[in-house]
């Protein structure tokens, strides 16, 4: 008999993969671009980025601060309605008898505990949005600042793992 588990959820698959490969100058980063072509891999899952090719932005390579300050957003919006929800609901078992506490205004108590949990959400957001994905995007934008250039894969898991296997033996490990 199988072994069967029905109260597991399944993994979430990625639809998309992303490898980024920094190369040193145009002529290598076009090389690696027919490369991948040579061997079968189709244009719409390669981008170059550089001065002479695709911008950062065009292919969602943000800047750090748009990065941090959009998930502070996203975050104090979620923490916001999540304190306005949560005293809302307190108040109204205040209401109803269920909890019993004394001395609170709750026309300025709901609010302030939204606005705080808000702020609160914000700051934290912000740091995550900074330190995790803005972290990533800072660095390559760096090498794209130094004139290097970037030879992005974004595709299935499939299509990527191929691409970086075949980049893979043609690159010579490099000396420091």
């Amino acid at each position: 008999m199988k072994n069967r588990h029905y109260f597991r959820k399944p993994k979430l698959k990625r639809r998309s993969h992303l490898a980024i490969a920094v190369l040193p100058d145009a002529d290598a980063a076009f090389t690696a671009y027919r490369l991948l072509q040579h061997h079968g891999m189709s244009p719409e899952y390669l981008a170059l980025v550089g001065t002479e090719y695709n911008s950062p932005e065009w292919v969602g390579l943000f800047k750090p601060t748009q990065i941090a300050l959009g998930q502070a957003y996203r975050l104090a919006i979620f923490t916001g309605i999540s304190g306005l929800v949560l005293t809302g609901t307190l108040a109204v078992a205040y209401q109803l008898g269920l909890i019993p506490l004394e001395d609170i205004n709750w026309l300025l108590f709901v609010p302030a505990v939204s606005l705080l949990l808000g702020f609160c959400g914000a700051a934290i957001g912000a740091l995550i949005g900074f330190f995790g994905e803005g972290n990533t995007a800072s660095f390559y934008r760096h090498q794209l600042r130094q004139g290097r250039y970037l030879l992005m894969i974004e595709g299935p898991e499939k299509i990527v793992r191929r691409g970086k296997e075949v980049l893979s033996q043609y690159s010579t490990p490099r000396r420091f």
